[in-house]
């Protein structure tokens, strides 16, 4: 025993002195390493990991952090059984058409099984799986597997185990930490209590109750989860973060030469970074590279022509960490395009900014509006923020499920964009903008047919009126 006693305090101890001295041999080689390639590895690994750390905002939320409303615990849905309304800031352009049921999930020890019941088929749902690094990696719901009951093993990126009995699929995340995105369509007001009892049968189940065996031991990491602060992203302490959240992942082949580069400025999953052992010149070129990412992020937010090809798995998105990054800012947790199409404008026909002191029209001819097989529609947020507008009539979003909802004589339809009523004969097509303030409005498809997918069919814009 003393023997075997004294193998574990030596391992304990090379492991130890080994992982010292890698850290030791990345500060060396970033105080060698150019000041303009430090530069241009911190930009590039910003730009990498702000989605990540953005994942990890709602993960911390909804997992750890028990102050959060939106706290549940890691493999628990919280649901919310009624539209988004302007109090709900968690998530930046908030679909307000289908409440949320969300999970954050952890299958580092063991997977879960997703359970779902039968859905009535007049009625959409979808449980769109997100992993760590804001990858659509799988779908369950109306469009991908129907509206039957179902469960679903979801495993991590090391489980090689059996499949048990009752199985209809098992979907495979390349990340422990995975975020559960479920939306199921609300009709009307009067349609809560059903979508309550719908949301209240959809469970996470991890797999040795499933399978009724003794609980897994627990995965031990090197750094624990961190606590989530919006300024840590801004600062070298994103190195911080990065190393915590990395070992949650496994790393891709097609990201090999890219973790090299990282490791040059102390990012490697698990180990701590201390900026001490940095060069006062290192440490100049990190925070340049820093201020370029987000420049350069902040440059293109605004002016995405293609919000389809923001969201997918990683073979879809070919590892384009900028557009990642891009979507993760604009508006994280997009569906794939199949699923649902976005589109929308902060500018009007004229190229001119939305302003709530302007009145607009939004006018669609009968051969405009778009094919879904479920439903579209319209929703309001201001600007910068992204958040719901606060209005007279509680109307954040408007689409063709909108009771209501008015079609003229020639099957053309005109949306009000305004702060104020259009006149009680327009109301409902009223959509109301903020008072003085920059907006944009995002239009979303659900279950789009190929013209629209394809990007064959464009949204007319809007119209200032008197």
């Amino acid at each position: 025993m003393k023997n075997l006693t004294a193998f574990f305090i030596v391992t304990l101890l090379a492991v130890t002195a080994c992982k010292k001295e890698q850290s030791k041999d990345n500060s060396e080689n970033a105080n060698a390493t150019s000041t303009d390639s430090i530069t241009a590895i911190a930009k590039e690994a910003w730009i990498y990991g702000y989605p990540i750390f953005y994942n990890y905002k709602a993960i911390y939320s909804s997992a750890i952090n028990k102050e959060a409303k939106e706290y549940s615990g890691f493999n628990k849905f919280k649901s919310v059984a009624a539209s988004a309304t302007p109090a709900d800031t968690l998530i930046i352009t908030i679909n307000n058409d289908t409440p949320y049921s969300m999970a954050p999930i952890n299958v580092s020890d063991e997977p879960v099984i997703l359970e779902v019941p039968k859905i009535e088929n007049d009625r959409y749902y979808v449980m769109q799986l997100v992993d760590l690094y804001t990858f659509n990696f799988e779908y369950v719901g109306s469009r991908a597997t129907g509206n039957n009951a179902g469960k679903y093993l979801i495993a991590g990126p090391d489980w090689k185990g059996e499949t048990p009995k009752g199985i209809d699929k098992v979907l495979h995340s390349e990340t422990n930490l995975i975020y559960l995105v479920g939306r199921t369509q609300l009709h009307d007001p009067a349609d809560v209590s059903n979508l309550k009892k719908i949301q209240a049968q959809y469970k996470l189940i991890p797999l040795h109750e499933y399978t009724k065996q003794p609980a897994p031991p627990v995965k031990k990491y090197n750094l624990p989860l961190p606590v989530w602060k919006e300024s840590d992203y801004g600062s070298l302490q994103f190195i911080s973060a990065l190393n915590a959240l990395l070992q949650y992942a496994n790393e891709d082949s097609s990201e090999k030469e890219l973790r090299k580069r990282f490791a040059k400025i102390g990012i490697v999953p698990g180990q701590p970074f201390d900026s001490s052992k940095y060069s006062p010149e290192t440490i100049k070129a990190i925070e340049k590279g820093i201020a370029e990412a987000k420049e350069e992020l902040n440059s293109k937010i605004d002016n995405v022509k293609d919000a389809g090809s923001l969201f997918g798995t990683r073979a879809e998105l070919k590892n384009n960490f900028l557009n990642r990054a891009i979507a993760a800012a604009a508006g994280i947790y997009g569906n794939t395009k199949e699923e649902a199409v976005y589109t929308g404008s902060n500018v009007d026909k004229n190229n001119q900014q939305l302003l709530g002191n302007n009145k607009y029209a939004l006018k669609f001819t009968k051969d405009q509006l778009p094919e879904a097989k479920y439903f579209w529609s319209i929703t309001m947020y201001n600007l910068p923020k992204r958040f719901l507008i606060p209005n007279p009539i509680n109307r954040y979003s408007i689409g063709n499920k909108t009771k209501g909802l008015k079609y003229e004589s020639n099957g053309d339809l005109v949306i009000y964009l305004q702060s104020t009523s259009p006149g009680k004969d327009k109301e409902s097509n009223w959509l109301p903008t903020p008072k003085d303030e920059k907006f944009m409005f995002v239009m979303r498809i659900y279950g789009p047919q190929p013209d629209v997918i394809n990007n064959i069919w464009k949204m007319p814009l809007p119209e200032i009126v008197k």
